[in-house]
């Protein structure tokens, strides 16, 4: 049976992941810091990541098939994992937001980012700093492990929607519709890739028990805009015109994933306007 760990886990599509490892007869213990309970079914470690000593303490002698790692967002916690954690495959959701400083007109290969270099002297530690590098954080990370021994995959996935969504991004565009009030878009917002939050708990899963390495985007076929996704929430939405602070999933840049290597290696991705609709009543049924 092989033996799998997840760092994190615990809430939105990463219990589903476990949930899904653990009906698929894997062998699957979830690490976390213990605030939410991990699934019935798997073990469960209690551990700070960024505690080196103690995640090797929590971790003991166990080695493992392969990690799913759901929380590595530095490269200081990817050089962490990869001094600690013992595992013949590693396996890193990343994101999207890697491609933030690519400009193109066309679907994102992975090929357009390759992460070859990380600067642990920057303030990782600190929530801003992280919030504001969330792309850059990622791609270091990915670099770290690339230049490991250990096999490395990362799922980049798409922007993830679905009723349990906790970022409320997929709220604000309800809310404010549904009021009557105006979402704040760029002048020309480019559109980008989306994916269900039980779709990308497919992927990942699935990814977990592949054994391809490098990176792979994960997303929905059918790009949509920031006005989009509004005409979606209701019939006439309203728009108010900003040059900053626009709302959630307005994009100056063309954003959009080209998923054909997961395609490639067996995986079928559904249609956004396939369950957006769903997601949206899901959020309705939640305010």
């Amino acid at each position: 049976m092989k033996k799998v760990l997840v760092l994190g886990g615990s809430r939105y599509f990463g219990r589903g992941v476990v949930e899904r490892l653990r009906d698929d007869g894997l062998d699957v213990t979830v690490l976390n810091r213990g605030s939410t309970p991990a699934p019935s079914g798997v073990a469960h470690l209690i551990a700070d990541r960024d505690d080196e000593g103690g995640l090797k303490t929590a971790l003991g002698s166990r080695s493992f098939d392969v990690v799913l790692d759901q929380v590595c967002y530095t490269p200081v916690q990817a050089a962490i994992a990869r001094r600690v954690i013992r595992a013949d495959r590693y396996v890193m959701t990343s994101t999207i937001e890697v491609y933030d400083q690519i400009r193109t007109d066309a679907p994102m290969t992975e090929s357009l980012v390759t992460p070859s270099t990380a600067e642990f002297g920057l303030p990782w530690h600190d929530g801003d700093f992280l919030e504001a590098h969330y792309g850059e954080g990622k791609r270091q990370a990915e670099a770290v492990f690339a230049a490991g021994d250990v096999p490395f995959a990362s799922a980049r996935a798409a922007h993830v929607l679905g009723g349990d969504d906790f970022t409320g991004r997929l709220r604000h565009y309800v809310e404010r519709l549904d009021a009557g009030d105006a979402v704040d878009v760029h002048a020309r917002p480019r559109p980008t890739t989306f994916i269900h939050e039980r779709e990308i708990a497919d992927f990942l899963a699935w990814a977990t028990e592949a054994d391809f390495t490098g990176a792979v985007n994960a997303g929905s076929h059918g790009e949509l805009s920031a006005t989009d996704l509004a005409g979606s929430v209701v019939a006439e939405p309203r728009f108010r015109v900003v040059e900053r602070d626009a709302s959630p999933y307005s994009f100056d840049r063309y954003a959009v994933l080209d998923t054909s290597r997961a395609t490639g290696l067996g995986f079928s991705f559904s249609t956004t306007t396939d369950w957006l609709g769903e997601a949206i009543e899901e959020i309705r049924k939640a305010l």
